[in-house]
């Protein structure tokens, strides 16, 4: 019977609590890797460490704008699990507003999650896979980074820099053999996607269909995309099929941002 792909490797996930992130946990522990499940949101991590058992899954409530607790976090898993081979940024928030109306706050909590949070989770782990020449860095970014959305202007530049922090990093550790890749989810059903609907049943059909109004074409491939589909995507960019790619920004989006 031949050995799962991911089989003897250790991933950190961040966001793990929910949505994309437990979808990504579920994907690599499906193909044998064992996870350290990272969220703000103890419960949710907690009940992923519950249901798979610490020796596939491990809870790390944490904040990534942290880095103390991150750097914390990872010593932890390094010490107690094994050499980090695969790091998922998925941690993220959404503020939505016109920016003539977007506080203070909102920004910066925005960029200090999407962007800072990035920063401080890829610095800690990259630290540690740069001396063993070896391991992959996957961030969730967005299609959002790549095409305006009216009323999402903090979301999708705080998403832009995660991206080209991630292509950057990806440039610096080459030589060392680690790879730096992005995956950019349109529109997936989420708790941040239906919280933007604000309970209207025509939501869902507006996102597939478009709205001209707000500027945003439909999605050509008619469908709002389930949290693993961009979880299959992660989990190739981390596996030894895409060893020959990095720097790469993988868009997941049914066609919607119809990207050349």
């Amino acid at each position: 019977m031949q050995e799962p792909e991911l089989a003897g490797r250790v991933a950190l996930v961040t966001g793990a609590g929910q949505g994309i992130g437990e979808a990504v946990v579920r994907a690599l522990v499906e193909r044998g890797a064992r996870v350290a499940a990272v969220d703000r949101n103890a419960e949710g991590v907690k009940e992923l460490e519950a249901e798979f058992g610490p020796a596939t899954v491990t809870a790390h409530p944490a904040d990534v704008t942290d880095s103390a607790a991150v750097d914390e976090v990872v010593d932890r898993v390094e010490r107690e699990t094994g050499p980090l081979g695969i790091l998922v940024n998925v941690a993220g928030v959404l503020r939505t507003s016109p920016v003539v109306d977007l506080g203070d706050e909102d920004w910066s909590q925005t960029f200090a999650v999407n962007t800072t949070g990035v920063f401080h989770t890829s610095r800690a782990v990259a630290r540690r896979m740069s001396g063993r020449g070896s391991g992959c860095i996957v961030t969730v970014g967005s299609n959002a980074a790549g095409v305006p959305r009216a009323g999402m202007a903090a979301y999708a530049a705080s998403k832009a820099a995660a991206t080209m922090f991630t292509k950057c990093l990806g440039l610096e550790l080459a030589r060392t053999g680690i790879r730096c890749n992005v995956v950019s989810p349109g529109s997936t059903d989420t708790a941040m996607q239906r919280g933007m609907w604000g309970g209207d049943p025509d939501a869902p059909d507006r996102v597939v269909n478009g709205d001209p109004a707000s500027y945003r074409v439909g999605i050509p491939l008619g469908r709002i995309a389930a949290p693993g589909d961009i979880a299959d995507a992660v989990t190739f960019l981390v596996s030894d099929r895409a060893r020959h790619i990095t720097m790469h920004d993988l868009y997941v989006d049914g066609g919607a941002t119809l990207r050349a």
